[in-house]
């Protein structure tokens, strides 16, 4: 058995980490120093830690539990400014988005930990391609069993999740006409994209132990859908947005997810569907067409992202990008600003 940890936060606390760019602060290229950042962190008090990932120019910037999404977005506002404080003092600034919009994907340098050099062997060029950042949501869950519940329950929402939050139109220097490459270069992994339907948690957990078992992964960890349990933890992790550049999108994100953990109606999400309103949320964020959770209506992104907010969404920030003259400037100026 994994091992569990539900239940033993609050139902609904949070913990949130972000995928943040380390950039030259003259070149704006990625830097390989997320060293420096965590080494400058190490003697400061926050309220969370900055970590490696597998990218050495890109720090995760990872929070405390939270009790709800104002005390998240606080300990991320404290975290941004202490990695932007560091990055400065060693000629370095910080940018948040779900891509660099120039870096050559397969050149950027790896950290040289064991886990990481174990994925490059394993996988190869596709996991050398995944220097794209998303922001990644926990969320606390009372039991197993209701967290798989709750996973199935929030997955037919996830593609509007995304489309709000898409905020990685260029990749390798081009305009893709996707909204978010992140998804696709994401969907490259083994174990990406949608999660397959299953029994139940036990089930799920009966599929990830074989597969350790016979050497196709390492853990649990190793599986990237864009919802999982994460049992360590004791949490639901949604896994589906770009990194947002700004503090306010982030904050939208966070609290939609959390709203769908709470209140999402139970649900077995079709798989097909998903996939579909997850390729079309990448490729046009709120004017993308998606088939309703229902099933049975056909309707706009930025309509079902009213219905879930209450409000109007405002514009993704993929169009910032698209907009701006000089882009990582304007993701540099945007992140901290």
């Amino acid at each position: 058995m994994i091992e569990r940890h539900f239940g033993e936060s609050a139902p609904l606390s949070l913990g949130v980490e972000e995928e943040v760019m380390i950039l030259d602060a003259e070149t704006l290229e990625p830097a390989a120093a997320v060293g420096v950042l965590v080494r400058g962190a190490e003697r400061l008090d926050l309220p969370g830690t900055l970590k490696t990932e597998l990218h050495a120019s890109v720090v995760e910037l990872a929070t405390d539990i939270c009790a709800d999404v104002d005390e998240a977005i606080a300990a991320l506002h404290e975290l941004r400014g202490a990695a932007d404080r560091i990055a400065r003092d060693n000629g370095l600034v910080i940018a948040a988005a779900g891509a660099h919009p120039t870096a050559a994907l397969s050149t950027l340098p790896v950290v040289q930990e064991e886990r990481y050099l174990e994925m490059i062997r394993r996988l190869g060029h596709v996991a050398q391609r995944q220097g794209v950042n998303g922001l990644h949501v926990h969320v606390g869950v009372e039991s197993a069993d209701r967290c798989w519940e709750r996973l199935e329950a929030v997955l037919p929402w996830l593609p509007v999740v995304l489309a709000v939050s898409v905020n990685s139109p260029f990749v390798e220097g081009r305009e893709t006409g996707m909204l978010s490459n992140r998804a696709s270069i994401l969907a490259e992994l083994p174990r990406g994209g949608a999660p397959p339907s299953f029994a139940g948690y036990e089930a799920w957990e009966t599929w990830v132990e074989r597969l350790v078992r016979l050497g196709i992964m390492p853990d649990y960890t190793r599986v990237w859908w864009d919802a999982r349990p994460h049992p360590r933890l004791g949490t639901l992790e949604v896994r589906v947005a770009d990194q947002p550049t700004s503090l306010e999108r982030a904050r939208l994100i966070v609290s939609m997810v959390r709203d769908l953990v709470a209140g999402a109606p139970a649900s077995s999400a079709p798989r097909a569907d998903y996939l579909q309103n997850r390729w079309a949320a990448a490729r046009s964020g709120l004017d993308a067409t998606l088939l309703h959770p229902d099933g049975e209506q056909a309707v706009s992104a930025r309509g079902l992202a009213r219905e879930l907010l209450g409000a109007e969404p405002p514009e993704p920030e993929a169009h910032a990008q698209l907009a701006a003259e000089n882009v990582a400037a304007d993701l540099v100026a945007r992140t901290v600003g």
